[in-house]
């Protein structure tokens, strides 16, 4: 055998051993039933509740809800809006006010429809929603919690979340506690790869988390600016897309106006592949005789598609906005 061939063969040992201790790994989510590969997402809902509790962080419990009554209850809406092709939805229900995996799980399997879950905390409402702890542990500490639940699962349920769900008031500047929150949420990022989604509403907000993520040395790709609709000033869309940042417009479910001039200045300013949209609707509440009201997650196919289709918009801009914008949005960073 000559040198040639005898070095060919030495690198095809190192690869054969490479690839069998260091297996190459298909891109993934985590959904509520486990592991799904990236591409397998489909037409995406970014922004929805299945169950919300709205009693506060030192009163909520699952005992304050039956799981069999809300699967009855929620049900029908995943089966309905499962007619309009959507196969994922993100459930955005934060930790202490109702984020339930295991009702998530019960869901999935039985509409068939892949649902995410999140890890992080809601600062909003002034911290009603917050746990004890959230005031007296740095950042650090809540993210090695947020860490955990992406490594070992969220509580005993083996669950593992797919995106960081956190929220801040609209104070400027940011008080303390929002600010921890938002650097608990990038170390998490830095150590999981997981999309920050912040509820939040105006760019003055959006834009203070983001100069501290920056300085933390994440990337503007990596946060969701969740209920962008509460922006009056367009041109803040357009810096907040050539930063990299999702710009999430996601209450549909609850009235069209704002929507329809902020994507049709979407589209004409080039950033429609930098915009999400949702309903932000739904949700069981344990607190109303039978759950409440429960708001369809179908508005955007029933009402939004048809009338922004006679502005102009066409089948690859809907591909864009609820099937590729969402993988984009959400895959891993690492």
């Amino acid at each position: 055998m000559n040198s040639s061939l005898k070095f060919l063969l030495i690198l095809f040992l190192i690869a054969a051993c490479q690839s069998k201790d260091e297996p190459i790994k298909t891109p993934y989510f985590n959904s509520v039933r486990g592991e799904i590969p990236l591409d397998s997402l489909g037409l995406t809902l970014i922004h929805e509740h299945l169950l919300v509790d709205f009693i506060g962080a030192d009163a909520v419990s699952m005992d304050r809800w039956d799981r069999d009554s809300v699967i009855q209850k929620v049900l029908p809406y995943l089966m309905e809006v499962k007619k309009f092709g959507v196969k994922t939805m993100l459930d955005c229900t934060p930790s202490f006010l109702g984020k339930d995996p295991i009702l998530l799980e019960q869901l999935s399997e039985k509409s068939g429809i892949q649902l995410l879950t999140n890890t992080g905390y809601y600062g909003a409402v002034e911290g009603k929603y917050l746990p004890a702890h959230a005031y007296s542990e740095s950042a650090a500490q809540l993210a090695e919690r947020w860490v955990a639940e992406f490594e070992k699962g969220i509580g005993e349920t083996g669950i593992k979340p797919a995106f960081i769900k956190i929220s801040v008031n609209e104070t400027d500047p940011l008080s303390s506690m929002d600010q921890k929150l938002v650097k608990a949420a990038g170390l998490t990022h830095q150590r999981t790869g997981l999309t920050i989604a912040s509820h939040t509403g105006t760019w003055n907000t959006a834009a203070q988390e983001l100069a501290i993520l920056q300085e933390m040395g994440v990337d503007p790709s990596a946060f969701v600016w969740v209920h962008a609709q509460a922006e009056e000033d367009f041109e803040n869309y357009k810096k907040a897309a050539e930063l990299g940042v999702w710009i999430s417009l996601d209450g549909i479910g609850w009235r069209l106006s704002p929507y329809v001039d902020r994507l049709i200045y979407a589209k004409e300013n080039g950033f429609l592949d930098q915009v999400l949209i949702s309903h932000d609707a739904g949700w069981y509440d344990p607190s109303q005789i039978g759950g409440g009201e429960f708001q369809p997650f179908t508005t955007i196919f029933e009402e939004l598609i048809p009338l922004l289709n006679e502005k102009g918009f066409e089948q690859e801009d809907w591909n864009q906005l609820l099937q590729e914008n969402p993988k984009q949005a959400f895959q891993g960073r690492l």
